[in-house]
C-alpha cells in the first residue's frame, strides 16, 4: 500500500448545513435529541454498515494512559447518555478507580458529532435488567460466554465457553430464560459539557458547546452557559 499522501487526506471538503447560535434548541437535552432522530432517520441511506449509535467511550488506567473503544449508545433521556458492559471489563475497572469520562458519537454523512465530558454513574439493576432482557437471545448468551478484556488462548476457547452457555441456558423462547450476570451493568453519563460539532466548508466548522453551570440535567435549559470554539 502506498503511503498516504497528507495533502491528498485533506482534499475532501466538508458541505454540511453548519449550526449557528440562534439554531440550538433550548436546551441540551432536546438538541442532542433532535440530532440522533436525525441520524437514525437518515441511517438507511448511508454507507453499508453504518451504525448512528456508536458510541466512541474513553476512560483513564491507572498509569493515566488513554483507553477509546466503540460500544453502542443503548440508553439517553434528561440524565444522559448510557451504555452497557461486563462490570469486570477494562472500562468499568478504570471508570471504577476513575469515574471521568469522554464519548463521542460521530456521523460522518450527517457533517455531525456530539461530544461529551462528565463522569460515569452505574445504571440502576432495574434499567439493566429491563434492557438485558431485551436483547436478542444470542446477544444474552454472550455476556455468560465471554470474560470480557480478559486474556484468551484463542477462538476454541471462547467458542467452547458459548457452548457450555448454550447447554446451561438453552432458548426457550422466554423474557429471563438467560438470567442477567452479576457482573453485567453499564453507565449513564452525567455531562458537565455537550460539544455540537458541524461541518462547514473550507474547515471552518461550527463548534458549540454547552457546560454546565447549575445543577440540573441535560433538560434544564438554566443549567448551561452556550458558547462557542475555534475550529
Amino acid at each position: 500500500m502506498p503511503a498516504l499522501d497528507p495533502n491528498d487526506a485533506g482534499s475532501v471538503d466538508t458541505h454540511g448545513d453548519g449550526l449557528a447560535e440562534g439554531d440550538v434548541l433550548a436546551s441540551p437535552y432536546l438538541q442532542i435529541r433532535a440530532w440522533v432522530e436525525g441520524a437514525l432517520a437518515a441511517a438507511h441511506s448511508w454507507p453499508e454498515g453504518s451504525e448512528p449509535m456508536a458510541l466512541s467511550v474513553a476512560t483513564v488506567d491507572p498509569d493515566g494512559s488513554p483507553n477509546v473503544r466503540t460500544v453502542l449508545m443503548r440508553f439517553f433521556d434528561e440524565r444522559g447518555p448510557g451504555f452497557v458492559t461486563n462490570l469486570q471489563s477494562a472500562k468499568s475497572i478504570e471508570l471504577a478507580a476513575n469515574p471521568r469520562i469522554a464519548a463521542g458519537l460521530t456521523w460522518p454523512a450527517s457533517h455531525r458529532a456530539i461530544r461529551f465530558r462528565g463522569t460515569a454513574e452505574p445504571l440502576s439493576r432495574q434499567e439493566v435488567t429491563e434492557y438485558f432482557d431485551s436483547r436478542p437471545y444470542g446477544s444474552r448468551l454472550s455476556a455468560w460466554a465471554s470474560d470480557q478484556s480478559q486474556p484468551a488462548s484463542g477462538r476454541e476457547e471462547l467458542e467452547r465457553r458459548w457452548q457450555e452457555a448454550l447447554a446451561r441456558y438453552p432458548d426457550r423462547g422466554e423474557r429471563g430464560d438467560v438470567p442477567v450476570p452479576d457482573y453485567w451493568g453499564g453507565y449513564r453519563i452525567r455531562c458537565d459539557e455537550v460539544e455540537f460539532w458541524a461541518g462547514r466548508q473550507n474547515r471552518l466548522h461550527d463548534r458549540l458547546v454547552l457546560t454546565r453551570t447549575g445543577d440540573g440535567n441535560l433538560a434544564d435549559a438554566g443549567s448551561w452557559t452556550l458558547s462557542r470554539r475555534q475550529p
